[in-house]
């Protein structure tokens, strides 16, 4: 497939897909297509259901695609798996949960003190992003299409209050990707739980925090009756880009017409996503906080700590794996060059705006 297919999907005119019409020039077709999250979690979930919906729409409806959320075909963590293997045709997941197969995946969704949603986006489709997920993916007999953001994340749910480093240590968190590895050089126990599992864990003491997104969805999973203390920043999730992943066998077969209308619908999803969330996170912040939450910021002496462990485990990452490696060499030094340029327009307007609006 032509790589730039992937990064100009999100120009492709919906009008081309109706003329000739759809229904006389090709086959239906049905797909099966599971989330990797729960059917509550309306943000999430929902984004494969509006990936759906408008690829039936963009193909007069001969082009149906089926949700299934987390559990019902697969566990939702082995939706890559289910793809890979022809299980099902597509799956809604983060690439991050597949390191272990690969450490590169951690790249396409997030990694500590990494990238922002905008920044993300800009190092995916100008960058050599997408082109480098495009290689790892077609290694696992896969296709992918980015399909939405949650924005920069809450810092997690904790039973306790931890001021200092120290109180990171024996810590039982449940958290995703390369965090983990930051909060295990830190002293904690870091555990990989599917979201549907995260709330009876907590509940039951099997773990004495947890991370997940942000408020509209923390509130709709009940973090706050077990562990009220509300940490941000998500310094180690600044943005968390999901995937649509699409079996390669499936994809090759559609018609040019049918990819382009995934490649739509996932583009136009990646930037849903995000503005839903900027939209909800608001809102709930402040039902939790009324409800009892007490909102926290992390010390700067443990995201100092974080940031020294997570650079240490980056240089040690790209010295086992050369793919890790190369993929590093394009994101840091993309990193800092946007970095310093957020310094200089966003953050210094942010800083001046956001106080001032709320001294009034």
């Amino acid at each position: 497939m032509d790589r730039r297919f992937l990064l100009g999907a999100a120009a492709v005119s919906p009008v081309a897909l109706a003329a000739p019409a759809i229904a006389q020039t090709h086959p239906e077709v049905r797909w099966r297509f599971q989330s990797s999250f729960p059917r509550n979690l309306d943000v999430l979930y929902g984004t494969a259901e509006r990936v759906a919906n408008r690829v039936a729409a963009l193909t007069e409806n001969r082009f149906r695609i089926q949700t299934f959320p987390a559990g019902e075909i697969v566990p939702g963590l082995q939706v890559l798996d289910a793809v890979q293997a022809g299980t099902i045709e597509a799956g809604h997941t983060a690439a991050y949960w597949y390191i272990g197969k690969e450490p590169g995946f951690a790249f396409f969704t997030a990694i500590p003190f990494g990238l922002n949603t905008r920044q993300m986006t800009a190092w995916l489709r100008h960058g050599g992003g997408n082109q480098m997920a495009a290689e790892l993916f077609a290694d696992y007999n896969i296709v992918g299409f980015p399909a939405g953001d949650t924005g920069a994340q809450m810092g997690g749910w904790f039973r306790q209050e931890i001021r200092t480093p120290q109180d990171v240590q024996g810590l039982k968190i449940r958290i995703s990707g390369y965090a983990g590895r930051v909060f295990q050089a830190m002293g904690a126990a870091p555990q990989l739980t599917a979201p549907a599992d995260i709330y009876p864990s907590l509940e039951r003491g099997v773990i004495d925090a947890t991370e997940f997104v942000g408020p509209h969805d923390d509130e709709r999973l009940g973090f706050f009756r077990v562990a009220r203390f509300y940490y941000a920043p998500g310094w180690f999730e600044p943005a968390a880009r999901l995937h649509m992943m699409a079996n390669r066998r499936a994809f090759d077969a559609l018609p040019q017409q049918y990819k382009d209308a995934l490649a739509i619908a996932c583009a136009e999803a990646d930037s849903e996503m995000v503005s839903r969330y900027d939209h909800l996170n608001p809102i709930a912040l402040r039902r939790l906080v009324a409800g009892g939450a007490q909102l926290r910021f992390y010390s700067r002496e443990i995201l100092q700590t974080a940031w020294r462990a997570n650079e240490a485990l980056m240089a040690e990452l790209a010295g086992q794996n050369p793919r890790f490696r190369r993929i590093w060499e394009s994101y840091n030094p993309y990193r800092r060059e946007l970095f310093q340029w957020f310094r200089v327009a966003e953050n210094s307007f942010d800083n001046f705006a956001f106080s001032a609006a709320q001294a009034g």
